[in-house]
């Protein structure tokens, strides 16, 4: 069925289907090794074509697939009619109310430029070009998630499409079961047009990586047990090995700390024991520079991830991560968990709460077909070995292609979402990357 000309008629935007000109680079997600065999594609002008689009995919039995930046994409979407939001720009940062609001085609780096002239933060992540919904509706770990919680649960307010095509501000107050379920449940149950959210105070942010050489990582991985066992929520430290193409083997750490660089001094201290020290990136900085920490690309790259929440980081664990190379991956990475987040809080979304202390962050370069999957064997053979350490669980925006949304949900919420989904979109109008029904 050719959905073209009945999309054109009613879609301010562009709509690409297979043969125009454009489609094959409109339908490529951010991990250009995955392929999207959608039907259509269309790049909404305003919210309004988002409701037009819903309501021709329920008269027509369609699937409409959302993806803001492309990040998660997972290729099973075949049959489905991929939407981008990117011309969704609604863009107000409150500094005296500690608020911001955005459409869906905004991405954090363009919150955090304008939040830092006012010493306020928003919760994000590593990358400065992900975007603020599809990130927030996953949960949204980031960076000063130890001491705020995710990202989700400092929304206050979505706008919506809903499966009938009907445009709604979503609240606690309005509709709390909805609220609920977006905040981190996925977009399996509405569309995402803007988004109302908390900013934090960050006055004053220190930060940076810090590099030796390989053969230094097991007393950095030390020092990273040291300093996390007693770290407070203001200070987040990841542990990295590094295998750049080219390259010697490098071990590192990455870190924020939202306070002054005497304080930070002394709790880092483990770290400056370690002679070898290749290059350090501490400085005070600007949130507008947070990306800039791990200087992840900004262009999109093939690659494969995956990701295990550890339940301890013991010996035996520490061993297991040293004991062989890493290569092919490009990175294994530890990031410290805890704080906000392993604490009961009653604004709490659909991510709850984490409870295991660490975040084992596994990526390789998939340029070509055989790379991806030497890169996913050698993560496949790491997890094994960890698996007395892994509690099964992963954040909703660690998930790969393969794995499922139950695996980010405690039973009773995986439960709930699954209700809320029947109830309010019966018809299967709207499909996530990891659909909970999946």
């Amino acid at each position: 069925m050719n959905v073209a000309p009945e999309l054109r008629s009613t879609i301010k935007g562009r709509v690409l289907v297979p043969g125009d000109e454009g489609f094959e680079q409109a339908t490529r997600p951010w991990n250009v090794s995955v392929a999207q065999p959608v039907d259509a594609v269309v790049d909404a002008a305003d919210a309004d074509d988002v409701a037009a689009l819903v309501r021709h995919a329920r008269l027509n039995g369609r699937t409409v697939l959302t993806q803001p930046s492309g990040h998660g994409a997972t290729g099973d979407v075949e049959g489905t009619i991929l939407l981008r939001t990117g011309h969704l720009d609604e863009f107000d940062v409150r500094p005296s109310e500690r608020t911001a609001r955005v459409g869906a085609g905004v991405k954090w780096g363009r919150v955090m430029e304008a939040a830092s002239p006012h010493g306020l933060t928003g919760l994000a992540g590593s990358s400065p070009v992900v975007s603020v919904t599809g990130y927030t509706v996953g949960g949204g770990l980031s960076w000063f998630s130890r001491r705020h919680g995710f990202a989700a649960d400092a929304v206050r307010a979505f706008d919506i499409v809903d499966a009938g095509g009907d445009r709604a501000r979503v609240t606690a107050d309005s509709d709390p079961d909805l609220f609920w379920a977006l905040r981190g449940g996925s977009g399996d149950f509405a569309i995402v047009t803007a988004i109302e959210f908390d900013l934090f105070p960050a006055p004053r942010l220190y930060g940076g990586r810090l590099t030796w050489p390989g053969e230094k990582a097991p007393e950095v991985l030390a020092a990273f047990r040291e300093v996390t066992a007693a770290a407070p929520d203001e200070l987040a430290v990841w542990f990295d090995l590094l295998q750049f193409p080219g390259a010697p083997p490098l071990a590192g750490v990455d870190f924020t700390f939202l306070g002054d660089a005497a304080d930070a001094a002394g709790l880092l201290g483990p770290f400056d024991k370690i002679g070898g020290l290749l290059s350090d990136g501490r400085r005070v900085l600007p949130v507008a520079e947070l990306g800039s920490i791990t200087a992840e690309p900004t262009d999109p790259s093939p690659g494969s991830s995956r990701a295990e929440l550890l339940t301890e980081l013991t010996d035996d664990v520490a061993a297991t991560l040293l004991e062989e190379p890493i290569d092919p991956l490009l990175s294994v990475q530890l990031r410290h968990l805890g704080g906000a987040l392993a604490r009961p809080h009653e604004n709490a979304g659909a991510s709850g709460r984490i409870t295991e202390p660490y975040l084992l962050y596994m990526l390789g370069i998939a340029a070509t077909p055989e790379r991806g999957a030497a890169a996913r064997g050698r993560q496949a053979e790491i997890a094994t070995a960890l698996t007395a350490a892994t509690s099964g669980r992963k954040p909703y925006t660690f998930l790969t292609a393969g794995e499922k949304a139950a695996s980010a949900f405690s039973p009773a919420a995986l439960s709930r979402l699954r209700e809320i989904k029947r109830d309010r979109d019966p018809l299967g109008v709207f499909r996530s990357n990891f659909p909970v029904n999946g």
